[in-house]
């Protein structure tokens, strides 16, 4: 179920009901449920999609190569440490024998998530986010998020051009340094194939629908509010 959309089609049913049977009440609380819903709408929209007019839209696209800077030193940064690459090497002859799999679900993806908050913050957007809650806001797309970023960086470690390039590191040069530099060029070369489509589709997909209930609440706290102006004759 779309819960934007029941919502801003409820929230307009109730401002029509109310025009045409002259009950100022009900329109008041209507219009401003409305106005809530489809404000918040608008703002999670302008995260995914360009917007004409409409000054830092697409914000998320927009920003996918910091996206993709910060998957590449995430994986350097807490995978391929000299520590690591040491282990790895002293523990097994073949790179399809080496599973990163244990040691990706003991790595805290926690700062990915916050370093992606801090982006769009940084951003142009960062104001319109602000109108919605903020980081409060986006907190309940912190699971999804790091379960959807574990399951994409095991993607990339158990595929099969992965394995084979990491064989041929692995196999050809023992020195620690040279190895993290050549995996940094096979992580590098597998990140630019992302497109800024499907950057905003893995991240659409994890948080889309966390987001709506923002629409929701909007039309809820909108109609309260379009009830309190009515009966206090604001309005």
């Amino acid at each position: 179920m779309n819960k934007s959309l029941v919502t801003n089609v409820i929230a307009l049913i109730t401002t029509l009901s109310g025009y045409f049977l002259a009950q100022p009440i009900l329109y008041a609380i209507g219009l401003f449920a409305l106005s809530g819903s489809v404000t918040n709408w608008l703002a999670i929209h302008m995260l995914f999609e360009k917007v004409p007019g409409l000054y830092g839209s697409g914000v998320i696209p927009a920003r996918f190569e910091d996206f993709k800077v910060g998957i590449r030193q995430l994986m350097m940064n807490q995978f391929f440490t000299k520590e690591n690459i040491d282990r790895f090497l002293s523990t097994s002859n073949s790179a399809q024998q080496i599973n990163f799999v244990p040691v990706i679900e003991k790595i805290d993806l926690t700062p990915a998530f916050d370093n992606l908050v801090d982006v769009i913050e940084a951003s142009s957007f960062g104001s319109m986010l602000a109108m919605v809650g903020g980081r409060d806001a986006v907190e309940p797309m912190r699971e999804p998020f790091i379960e959807k970023m574990r399951a994409s960086v095991v993607d990339i470690t158990q595929s099969e051009s992965f394995h084979e390039n990491l064989k041929d590191v692995i196999e050809g040069d023992s020195n620690i340094a040279n190895i993290q530099e050549k995996v940094s060029n096979i992580i590098e070369q597998r990140l630019n194939e992302l497109t800024p489509s499907l950057v905003k589709e893995i991240i659409q997909d994890m948080i889309k629908k966390h987001l709506g209930w923002l629409v929701v609440w909007g039309g809820v706290f909108g109609g309260i509010i379009g009830f309190i102006a009515a009966i206090t004759g604001n309005f």
